[in-house]
């Protein structure tokens, strides 16, 4: 089966995903009908290798950007590291 959805879009891809418009993305699935955007981080192990995903989705249109990216890649480290 294909992987489809925000989650998976970041398990794939390895890097942070940010969704302005979760209706606008190919195979969105919504967990909550109120979610209009997201912004997926991976989670990694100490090896590298991705093993889960941090997702956060808001009821705001846009409301990620790079600067969320990067502060919650550096929580995602931290718990990567533990």
């Amino acid at each position: 089966k294909a992987h489809t959805g925000v989650c998976w879009a970041g398990i794939d891809r390895g890097e942070t995903v940010i969704v302005p418009d979760v209706h606008a993305f190919p195979g969105h699935i919504a967990c909550d009908s109120r979610s209009n955007s997201e912004i997926v981080v991976p989670l990694r192990d100490t090896a590298g290798a991705v093993v889960g995903v941090l997702d956060v989705d808001s009821p705001r249109p846009a409301h990620f950007d790079q600067l969320d990216a990067e502060g919650l890649e550096r929580i995602v480290e931290m718990i990567g590291e533990s």
